[in-house]
């Protein structure tokens, strides 16, 4: 698996190292080096396609389901972050409005981050609506 993502960044012309590390089923691939940017994609598309490459090829050869995390200079908490904001931001201007928020389709772990984050605010509810790879939250005012 390892020179699986090393011969796809070879031929995207990234020179980067890769970490890593498994924890029980969950094995974290952490890439560092130059031009992450391109293996990043937009808002982590090229990341997510790679992550679900790697992760088919991990679990044709394992015993076990694993999961892949896949990670380029700590894209993925600074994404986790970012979708922490929005989710706040969107449920202020769905009170606000009255009107149910429609967010653009996402993975289902973005949409977890999603869920979790609006979790205690009593004011909206969230849920996911449409079908992969068009499936997308919306956030509702509680009436």
């Amino acid at each position: 698996t390892q020179n699986f993502l090393s011969n796809v960044m070879e031929k995207m012309g990234i020179n980067a190292q890769i970490n890593v590390n498994r924890s029980g089923k969950i094995v974290t691939f952490q890439l560092t080096g130059d031009k992450l940017a391109v293996l990043i994609g937009k808002r982590g598309q090229t990341l997510n396609s790679l992550q679900y490459l790697t992760q088919l090829i991990i679990n044709r050869f394992s015993n076990q389901y694993l999961t892949v995390i896949l990670d380029a200079e700590d894209y993925r908490n600074r994404r986790n972050d970012t979708l922490i904001q929005l989710a706040h931001r969107l449920a202020l201007k769905a009170v606000k409005t009255g009107k149910d928020v429609a967010l653009e389709p996402m993975p289902s772990y973005e949409r977890k981050v999603i869920h979790t984050a609006l979790s205690d605010n009593k004011r909206v509810k969230t849920f996911s609506d449409g079908s992969d790879p068009h499936r997308h939250i919306v956030i509702s005012p509680v009436k």
